[in-house]
């Protein structure tokens, strides 16, 4: 009996092996967002596609300008798992974004689509927003001073 799976093994172990490499080949995929933007983003058409072409076609803007409610922008990302240099870290595939912008009447004016390589070639503020809603009074901060302080010296 034993005999018999000794000479079975060397047909098996080479075919268990192939199908355990073939499901580390296989790259996963987290997608967040609209998947081929940009194959999508060319079936719009300035001056004719309207604001319900567009949802036809993406669905609903993940977001609007804060100043202009007629500026939808669309977001595409995918992330990868690295190599084995990387250690399995999640690389950026691909990252797109679409801006949409629409006339008083509804109707596409102007569309904009950036990539990956736009987005290494845009220059980011480093100012940052005061939220006035979530501001901590001068009580508030005397205190959390003041468990910092007492909690920092037991380390």
């Amino acid at each position: 009996m034993v005999i018999c799976f000794v000479n079975h093994s060397k047909k098996i172990l080479p075919i268990l092996f192939l199908i355990l490499i073939s499901c580390q080949l296989k790259e996963p995929n987290k997608n967040h967002g609209i998947l081929f933007l940009e194959n999508r983003a060319n079936k719009l058409v300035n001056n004719t596609s309207n604001q319900n072409d567009v949802i036809k076609i993406l669905g609903q803007p993940h977001s609007k300008s804060i100043d202009d409610e007629n500026m939808w922008i669309y977001i595409e990302r995918t992330l990868s798992k690295g190599k084995y240099h990387k250690l399995g870290k999640h690389t950026l595939k691909e990252n797109n974004v679409l801006v949409l912008a629409f006339n008083k009447f509804g109707v596409l004016e102007n569309k904009v689509f950036y990539s990956k390589k736009d987005m290494k070639k845009m220059s980011f503020s480093d100012k940052t927003t005061e939220n006035k809603l979530t501001k901590k009074s001068f009580v508030e901060n005397f205190f959390s001073s003041v468990r910092e302080k007492m909690y920092g010296r037991r380390r």
